[in-house]
């Protein structure tokens, strides 16, 4: 009996752990994966051209509420940085179509590079299992911070200056 309720009792730990593992999603990769893709402008964006700057990686699709509602922000970001040759935005489309992002981006703003293929592969080796979702990956490959749910540009600055660049 007291062996039936041990085994029992293990069973139930393993069930809660996998359980909680499960609902906090993958686990975030120490080094950005490397991925190259066509751009919304036609032209490639290729992660490993990146090194040496820091990369904000940003997963979204036009239907997702809360891209909708992080995307000022995120204008708010490039056009601060637009001109600083060490900090790179780049977004990710998650299960969109592309006439649809073309439009949202012509009526909302934004002008960097958005990757719309290869979409697929991207998100499963950054281990995306919503959107939004954004990573900001250091000089080295490094992803330092996940972001889960809308950014802001206060939080995407402060993230940088903590994770040591000087913006």
């Amino acid at each position: 009996m007291v062996l039936a309720v041990g085994v029992l009792a293990v069973a139930l730990v393993v069930v809660l752990a996998v359980s909680e593992r499960d609902r906090r999603g993958p686990p975030v990769p120490d080094f950005a994966p490397e991925f190259a893709g066509e751009t919304l402008d036609g032209s490639s964006f290729d992660m490993a051209a990146q090194r040496g700057r820091w990369v904000v990686v940003n997963f979204f699709s036009t239907w997702c509420v809360q891209c909708v509602v992080e995307h000022p922000e995120l204008v708010s970001f490039h056009d601060r940085y637009r001109n600083d040759p060490n900090i790179a935005l780049v977004s990710v489309v998650f299960q969109d179509d592309v006439d649809v992002i073309a439009r949202f981006f012509a009526e909302r703003g934004g002008d960097w590079p958005i990757v719309i293929s290869n979409t697929g592969r991207i998100s499963i080796d950054f281990g995306v299992t919503a959107v939004p979702e954004t990573y900001l990956v250091d000089p080295f490959g490094r992803v330092v911070a996940k972001f889960t749910g809308g950014v802001t540009l206060n939080g995407l600055e402060n993230q940088l200056v903590s994770a040591g660049a000087d913006p």
